[in-house]
């Protein structure tokens, strides 16, 4: 399969935009446009050559302080958001 570039708009976050690199069912990059720098290089290199459905499990419902989301919850939303869309075109 050829890689699939995934362009998410973050809702409620610093990071206001989120550019994920796919192989198939695994992460081969992401880039994060704002944020907390070392935090996100840090998400970052973690998730690098996971499977989305582990990443989206293990992020889902995180919170940034009082904030309802944060940005691994947005990467999560996101993931998932791809994974239906990509159920439902099969």
């Amino acid at each position: 399969m050829a890689l699939k570039t995934i362009q998410y708009r973050t809702q409620g976050t610093c990071c206001a935009l989120m550019n994920i690199v796919l192989d198939d069912n695994r992460i081969v990059d992401v880039e994060f446009i704002g944020g907390c720098n070392g935090n996100l290089q840090g998400i970052r290199k973690l998730i690098i050559g996971m499977d989305i459905d582990d990443v989206a499990q293990k992020l889902q419902g995180i919170r940034c302080g009082a904030k309802p989301t944060s940005c691994p919850d947005q990467l999560s939303r996101c993931l998932i958001e791809y994974k239906n869309s990509i159920q439902v075109k099969s």
